[in-house]
């Protein structure tokens, strides 16, 4: 099974792209290496206060899929400087 995130986000302490870019980088790399999913930003690069991340799961049994992304969208939630707007999964 293959699930996949789309997850809308704002960065309301960055005033700048450098700033919205440290943040990102930090939170993508633990991400990865706390979870087994790809993780990438997939729109907005340019705007220094929104973000669209891509979360990318692939597990045998759609349970445990499910389980994995919801870790990650908590893991997200645990951040201060990123609230998270809109959350789109989907079954591949």
């Amino acid at each position: 099974m293959i699930l996949s995130a789309e997850v809308e986000c704002f960065i309301y302490d960055a005033q700048s792209l450098k700033d919205k870019r440290s943040v990102l980088k930090r939170i993508i790399t633990r991400i990865k290496n706390d979870h087994n999913v790809a993780v990438s930003e997939l729109d907005y690069q340019n705007l220094w206060q929104r973000t669209c991340l891509g979360i990318v799961t692939i597990a045998s049994d759609k349970v445990v899929a499910e389980q994995t992304v919801q870790r990650v969208l908590a893991f997200i939630d645990s951040f201060p400087e990123l609230e998270r707007a809109e959350t789109v999964l989907e079954w591949l």
